[in-house]
């Protein structure tokens, strides 16, 4: 047999689904600089770890 457990209501209720905005041009710009450095870390890190 399934017991009810008490849940407070706030728990029941689904949550709104946040309404995703399009990536801005300064938004895009920021992540590529980011990935770029992450990329040119890692390769540096990589050649030390070869040589």
């Amino acid at each position: 047999m399934i017991i009810k457990l008490p849940i407070p209501f706030i728990y029941a209720r689904h949550k709104e689904a946040k309404i995703a905005r399009p990536l801005t041009y300064s938004d895009r710009l920021k992540t590529d600089r980011f990935v770029m450095v992450l990329l040119f870390i890692l390769t540096v890190m990589g050649a030390i770890i070869i040589s």
